[in-house]
């Protein structure tokens, strides 16, 4: 394989906001937020917002999602003047 064509793996810490889970893996995403784990050590963070702990298919739960505001929001842009 070529040199420097792929992109460097390092450990990070995927954060689902709606489940409050954290789990460490190997990325090649990067942030400039750093949280600390249970191991002591810091390592960036990356909020997201759904993973299999908070997606429906996988909890069998259903989610509210606020998307009253887009849809007023889209309503506004192209009602008829």
């Amino acid at each position: 394989m070529k040199k420097d064509t792929h992109p460097e793996y390092k450990e990070v810490v995927f954060w689902d906001t709606q489940a409050d889970v954290k789990f460490l893996t190997r990325s090649t995403m990067s942030s400039n937020e750093t949280i600390k784990m249970e191991d002591g050590k810091e390592y960036p963070v990356v909020k997201i917002e759904v993973s299999s702990a908070s997606h429906p298919f996988y909890t069998g739960k259903k989610i509210f999602l606020d998307t009253a505001g887009r849809v007023e929001k889209f309503n506004q842009k192209y009602k008829k003047k």
